[in-house]
C-alpha cells in the first residue's frame, strides 16, 4: 500500500546483503565473543516503534514489531544493521594535531587529518579542561551547545537534553530555538492562533470519517512520514489511512510530487507549481469573497483583522486583485480549476490537512498564516470533521488520547551559578547556526526583538548530524573550520559531523543501555522499559553515564546524578507516573510486576472518538479564548505590525522567494529543487545501514525527474547525474517518473554527505541534498529554514562516477 513497506524482492535482497540481521566484521565477531550462545528476546522501542529483539549466539540479528502494530515500519529489519554499521565510533578518539595542540590546532585540518585513539579518562579530562578554559577565559556565552537531533527516545538518555543539563550546573551556554521541521510556523502560529500548533493533537479520525465529506492532502505525504515519532510511533494514522480510503470520502492531493498517501487514496493530484501555495490559497479566498461563499458569521465572531486582510485581497491597497486568474499565472493551476477547488471546500465538510514542507521556504510564515484564513473563511473551524489540521503526517497526529499519567524524564534543569549580562544572547534559532559562526557580533531580528550572534569557542553537539540537516554545506564545513577553537561529538556513528570534530566521544546505541519511554507522542498509549539487547559494543558508553563523567571533572557529579543510577532512573521516574495514575484511579502495576512484562497500556479516554480541536472555542469564544491578544483568529496582527518587518507583513501576503520557477534565476537552474523527508530513513539515520540498498539508485541518493526534464537532458532511470548550482555540487541516481510535476526535482534529505576532495566546492560523491540548499532566514519574524527555496540543473555524469566513501571511517 506505502513506499514505506519493502517489496519481498527487496527484503529477500536485504537479508541476503545482511544475513537477516547485519553485516559483520571480524572485528565485531570479535567483539561479541564473550556473548556466544546466548538465546533471549528483549522488549524495546525507538523512534520507529515497539518492537522484540531477538538476540541469538549473543548477536542482535531480527526485530520483531509489537504484535498490536497495526502498520510496523519496514525500516525495523535494519535495526541490527545500526547496531553493528561498520560506522560506528569504536574508542574515544582525539584529531592528530588537536591532540598535539589542544586548540591552538589548524582549525583548517578539520575533517582532513587522522583521528588518534585515546583512553576514556583521557577523553574526558581533555573535554573538562575545554570546557573550563572557554570559561574561564570568555565565559559561557561562548559555549555553543544547540544539539538539536533525533537520537534517542528514551527519558533517561535523551543526549540534548542532558547536554543542556549539565551545561546548566556550570552556568548555562548558548543553545537553539526552535526546530528545522517547523521552525516559521511555530513562531507565527502563536500570533495566530495563540499555540505553536505544528505539535497539537488533531480532530479525532473518528470524527474525519464520521463527518468530512472532502479532506485535502496540502503538502502532506501522510503513509510516509508517520513511520516514525519523536516518541516511539503507535502508528495509529495507518488505520486512519485505511479506512479513509474505503470509506468513499474524496480527497484532493495539492502537491508538486504525487505522493504515495495520494496514490493510495486515489486522490486528484493539483500539480502546484512549488513554494506558490500562499497565491493558489489567495486565488480561492478571492472567489469565495467575490462569490459571497465565504462565512461572515465566523469571520465576524471568531476572528479580527478581516477587513484589512480583505484590502490586499480585493486589490484595494496595492491595485492587484488576487483573483483566481492572478493566481493561476502564479501557481501554474488553471484558473477555473482554482475557483472549483474554492467551492468544492465551501461546499463540503472539508478538512486541510497541510504538511511542514510548504513552510520550510522562504517567507515560509505565510502559508500557514493563510492556510488558517482560508479555513477561517470556510467556516467549518471547530465543527467535527472540519477546519483544519498541522501534524496528521507527524507523530500519528489524530489517533485517540489515552487516560494515562504523564512520563517525565531527566529534566534540563534549572541554571546555577553566575551567568552572563541580560543583554546578551542566550540562544539563538537553530537554522542560523553557521551564520553565527561566520558573523559573531553581527545583529539579526527574530520575533520582535534585535539579537547579536555570540562570539563561540567551543561547539558540544550531542546526538545530531548538522552535517547533515543544516543548509548550503560548503557554507557550514567553512562556518566549522573558522571560528570554534574546539568541537566535541558525541555520537554513535562517524558520521559528517563526527569527522569535523577535534574530539569524538563514542556514545551507545540505544540497544545498549536502559531507558524508559512512552510510547505515541498523541496517544500515550503505553509506558514501556526500553530494555538492554546487547552490552555497549567495543568501548562505546551511554550518553548519561558520558555527561555524568564530565559532571564530576566539572566539580558537580552528584549534583548531575541526583545519586541515581540509570535503572534507578527508570525505577524513579515510573513510580512519578504511577504516583499520577494513582491520584487519577487509572491502573497501574507496582514497579517489580511492571518491569518483568516491560509495558504497561492505557485505553483511550472515553469521549476520545469524539475529540474535535477548537471545539471548545467555537462553542463560546468568551469562555474558551485562543492564547492571543485579540482571544480570536488573528488574520490581521497588530503585534506583528509593529515589528515593521519588510519580510513578513502583518497578513498573509504573497512574496516572490529569491528562487523559484518564477525567478530570473530559473533561465540558469531551471529546476525547482524539492528536499522532502526520506520514506526509508529517519532523516540521515539508517543511511549507515546495508538498507540503504533497498532505495539507492547506482550506488547513489535517488533523484526523481518528469519525463519531459529528463529527456531534454538525456538522462534515463539508472544514470548517474550530477545536480548543481552556485552553492554546490553532488552526485545522484536518476529516477525519471511523471509523479513529479514537470520543472521540479525531488532529492530526498537524509544522504550522508562525501566530499570528492577537500576544495572550496567539492563533488558530493554520495547524494547529500544539503549542498545545493539556501542558507538564509524564513524572515526576520522566525529565522526558519528555507530549504525549499533553491533551483538547480542537472546533467548526465560522464565517464566513470567515483567511488563512494561516505561510510568510511577517518581512522
Amino acid at each position: 500500500m506505502s513506499d514505506s513497506k519493502l517489496s519481498r524482492r527487496d527484503f529477500v535482497k536485504l537479508s541476503a546483503v545482511t544475513g537477516g540481521g547485519a553485516a559483520l566484521s571480524t572485528s565485531s565477531l570479535q567483539r561479541i565473543a564473550p556473548f556466544a550462545r546466548q538465546n533471549y528476546t528483549r522488549l524495546t522501542a525507538n523512534h520507529w516503534g515497539v518492537f522484540t529483539a531477538e538476540v541469538k549466539n549473543g548477536k542482535f540479528v531480527r526485530a520483531v514489531p509489537f504484535a498490536r502494530d497495526v502498520q510496523p515500519s519496514a525500516m525495523l529489519q535494519a535495526m541490527p544493521g545500526r547496531a553493528y554499521s561498520e560506522t560506528r565510533v569504536r574508542y574515544p578518539m582525539v584529531r592528530a594535531s588537536f591532540l598535539k595542540n589542544g586548540h591552538k590546532a589548524d582549525r583548517s585540518l578539520r575533517g582532513k587529518e587522522k583521528f588518534v585513539r585515546v583512553s576514556w579518562d583521557q577523553a574526558l579530562d581533555l573535554v573538562a579542561s575545554e570546557i573550563k578554559r572557554v570559561k574561564a577565559g570568555t565565559g559561557n556565552k561562548s559555549i555553543f551547545t544547540g544539539s538539536y537531533g533525533w537520537h534517542d527516545t528514551g527519558a533517561i538518555n535523551n543526549p540534548r537534553t542532558l547536554l543542556t543539563r549539565m551545561m546548566k550546573k556550570y552556568g548555562g551556554s548558548v543553545g537553539g530555538l526552535g526546530d528545522y521541521s517547523t521552525a516559521a510556523s511555530q513562531v507565527i502560529m502563536p500570533h495566530v492562533l495563540g499555540t505553536l500548533e505544528v505539535y497539537e493533537q488533531q480532530t479525532s479520525w473518528d470524527s474525519i470519517l464520521a463527518n468530512t465529506k472532502l479532506v485535502v492532502l496540502w503538502g502532506a505525504d501522510l503513509l510516509k512520514t508517520n513511520q516514525i515519532g519523536w516518541a516511539p510511533a503507535d502508528h495509529y494514522a495507518y488505520e486512519g489511512v485505511s479506512r479513509l480510503r474505503k470509506s468513499g470520502i474524496e480527497v484532493i492531493c495539492i502537491n508538486p510530487l504525487r505522493t504515495e498517501t495520494a496514490k493510495t487514496l486515489k486522490a486528484e493530484w493539483v500539480a502546484v507549481r512549488p513554494q506558490t501555495d500562499v497565491a493558489l490559497m489567495l486565488g480561492m479566498a478571492h472567489t469565495l469573497y467575490q462569490q459571497g461563499k465565504y462565512s461572515k458569521d465566523f469571520i465576524e465572531n471568531y476572528t479580527v483583522g478581516f477587513d484589512q486582510f480583505l484590502g490586499y485581497l480585493t486589490g484595494k491597497t496595492d491595485g492587484v486583485p488576487k483573483n483566481a486568474e492572478w493566481a493561476a499565472k502564479i501557481t501554474d493551476i488553471p484558473a477555473k480549476k482554482i475557483t472549483e477547488l474554492a467551492l468544492k471546500m465551501a461546499d463540503k465538510r472539508t478538512m486541510l490537512m497541510s504538511g511542514w514542507a510548504v513552510q520550510r521556504a522562504q517567507h515560509g510564515e505565510q502559508v500557514h498564516w493563510m492556510l488558517v484564513t482560508l479555513a477561517s473563511m470556510i467556516g467549518q473551524i471547530g465543527l467535527p470533521g472540519g477546519g483544519f489540521g498541522l501534524s496528521y503526517h507527524y507523530d500519528n497526529g489524530g489517533s485517540l488520547t489515552a487516560k494515562a499519567p504523564a512520563l517525565s524524564g531527566i529534566s534540563s534543569g534549572e541554571l546555577v551559578g553566575a551567568a552572563w549580562p541580560a543583554q546578551d544572547t542566550k540562544n539563538i534559532p537553530v537554522a542560523r547556526a553557521a551564520e553565527m559562526l561566520l558573523n559573531p557580533g553581527a545583529t539579526f531580528n527574530y520575533n520582535g526583538k534585535a539579537y547579536t550572534y555570540p562570539d563561540i569557542h567551543l561547539v558540544y553537539w550531542a546526538g545530531g548530524n548538522p552535517m547533515h540537516h543544516h543548509y548550503d554545506r560548503n557554507r557550514v564545513v567553512k562556518a566549522w573550520r573558522s571560528k570554534p577553537e574546539t568541537i566535541i561529538i558525541q555520537d554513535p556513528f562517524w558520521t559528517a559531523t563526527a569527522k569535523m570534530a577535534d574530539i569524538v566521544l563514542p556514545a551507545s546505541t540505544t540497544f545498549e543501555r536502559e531507558d524508559i519511554t512512552q510510547v505515541g507522542s498523541y496517544s500515550q498509549k503505553m509506558i514501556l522499559v526500553m530494555q538492554k539487547v546487547i552490552d555497549p559494543l567495543y568501548e562505546s558508553k551511554s550518553d548519561y553515564w558520558i555527561f555524568s563523567e564530565i559532571s564530576k571533572r566539572l566539580g558537580f557529579g552528584k549534583e548531575f546524578t541526583e545519586g541515581r543510577s540509570e535503572a534507578q532512573w527508570v525505577e524513579f521516574l515510573y513510580n512519578d507516573a504511577k504516583k499520577q495514575a494513582d491520584a487519577q484511579k487509572i491502573p497501574m502495576p507496582p514497579f517489580d510486576e511492571f518491569s518483568k512484562k516491560g509495558y504497561v497500556e492505557f485505553a483511550p479516554e472515553a469521549d476520545a472518538k469524539n475529540f474535535v480541536r477548537f471545539a471548545d472555542f467555537r462553542k463560546d469564544p468568551e469562555a474558551n479564548p485562543l492564547g492571543t491578544p485579540s482571544g480570536k483568529i488573528e488574520i490581521y496582527s497588530q503585534t506583528i505590525e509593529g515589528f515593521h518587518y519588510a519580510s513578513c507583513p502583518p497578513h498573509p501576503t504573497w512574496m516572490e522567494p529569491a528562487e523559484w520557477l518564477g525567478a530570473a534565476k530559473a533561465e540558469q537552474y531551471p529546476l525547482q529543487l524539492l528536499s522532502p523527508h526520506p520514506a526509508h530513513r529517519l532523516h540521515s539515520q539508517l543511511d549507515n545501514t546495508a538498507f540503504r540498498q533497498t532505495y539507492e539508485v547506482a550506488g547513489r541518493e535517488p533523484i526523481t525527474l518528469h519525463p519531459a526534464d529528463a529527456s531534454a537532458r538525456g538522462i534515463k532511470s539508472g544514470d548517474v547525474v550530477r545536480v548543481f548550482n552556485d552553492r554546490g555540487q553532488a552526485l545522484a541516481g536518476a529516477v525519471v517518473s511523471d509523479e513529479v510535476r514537470r520543472g521540479a526535482v525531488v532529492f530526498h534529505e537524509g544522504g550522508w554527505y562525501d566530499p570528492a576532495d577537500h576544495s572550496d566546492n567539492p563533488l558530493c560523491k554520495h547524494g547529500d541534498v544539503n549542498t545545493l540548499t539556501l542558507d538564509i532566514g524564513t524572515s526576520d519574524l522566525a529565522q526558519g529554514g528555507s530549504a525549499n527555496t533553491a533551483l538547480v540543473q542537472l546533467e548526465r555524469y560522464k565517464g566513470t562516477p567515483p567511488a563512494v566513501t561516505a561510510f568510511n571511517n577517518p581512522v
